[in-house]
């Protein structure tokens, strides 16, 4: 008969069972948290304050920034802290909360970058309806579904997860709470639900795939016809940056969560959680801010504002 048993909470495995190397690991991740942090909070501050970035490029940049922000301050920082303190215990409460808002952020993500390629298309493909199509109240709209469906997405994958009890081991082989990781301990018969639930998020990001990819076979037509090298430049610098980090995105996320799981997980199981989770934060305020032209003169006018009003209150 299964050993079915009421979990108090879960222990997280990090990357070595050697306290120096844990605390190696903690301060690295630390380091790349605070840039992480301080990288996307000047896109926010740019694209916030400056007038000349209010545009529904920047808006969907700010959400995406946001959502970047909070999706590596819940796994990060508590595997910073339990790795400085060789501490590898998670209530259940816990594990469940880090869950949802995971699943919440990285869905939220996908459809802001599902709104990002089709205003790029609007922008490219219908430039004299743009101001008309993408007016401030589709913007919002848009924006707000993209929070709301990752928010209904995150619940309902916890709920489905933790309403199941969980058989033997506590351990998760990963350094945060993942789906993979709890359903392979779950002994629930009820665990269909689950599946089904995955079944009906993977037709979500299929549907964005799909969109993303219509979008950009219109684009890249349309940018092909304009006649000259500079223009067609101008347009593939504004696209090239979020089929990159779309492509990135997707790609770890299937990897981590659709190829067969592994009992025990293997290093490259580990290596692609932390790719999911942590370089598309770091990659998107590259892609964005140092190859993009607006955002350093943004970034300059800042500089310049503020060195002026220190230089007066002096």
């Amino acid at each position: 008969m299964t050993n079915v048993t009421l979990v108090a909470g879960f222990l997280l495995v990090g990357f070595s069972d050697i306290q120096e190397l844990q605390i190696v690991y903690g301060v690295l991740f630390l380091v790349i948290y605070l840039a992480i942090l301080m990288s996307n909070l000047l896109i926010i501050i740019l694209t916030t304050l400056d007038l000349q970035l209010q545009t529904p490029m920047y808006f969907f940049l700010k959400n995406l920034s946001f959502l970047d922000v909070f999706l590596v301050s819940v796994p990060v920082p508590n595997f910073i802290v339990n790795s400085l303190t060789n501490s590898n215990f998670i209530s259940t409460l816990g594990c469940a909360f880090q869950l949802l808002l995971i699943i919440s952020f990285s869905a939220g993500e996908v459809f802001v970058l599902t709104a990002m390629s089709y205003d790029r298309y609007v922008a490219i493909c219908c430039p004299l309806h743009y101001e008309v199509i993408m007016n401030g109240g589709a913007c919002v709209l848009m924006a707000g579904f993209s929070w709301a469906i990752g928010g209904l997405l995150g619940a309902l994958y916890t709920a489905g997860i933790f309403f199941m009890p969980f058989c033997g081991s506590n351990v998760i082989p990963q350094f945060f709470c993942d789906v993979s990781s709890l359903l392979r301990i779950s002994c629930s018969e009820t665990i269909l639900v689950v599946y089904t639930i995955i079944g009906v998020a993977m037709c979500l990001g299929m549907s964005c795939f799909i969109c993303i990819l219509i979008s950009y076979v219109y684009i890249f037509s349309t940018v092909l016809k304009i006649p000259t090298t500079k223009g067609q430049s101008k347009a593939f610098s504004t696209c090239f940056p979020h089929l990159i980090v779309f492509t990135l995105f997707i790609i770890t996320a299937c990897s981590l969560y659709l190829k067969p799981s592994s009992n025990p997980p293997t290093v490259i199981d580990r290596l692609l959680s932390v790719i999911y989770t942590v370089v598309p934060p770091i990659v998107n305020p590259v892609i964005y801010s140092l190859r993009n032209k607006d955002m350093k003169r943004a970034l300059m006018r800042l500089v310049h504002k503020t060195c002026g009003q220190e230089s007066h209150s002096l």
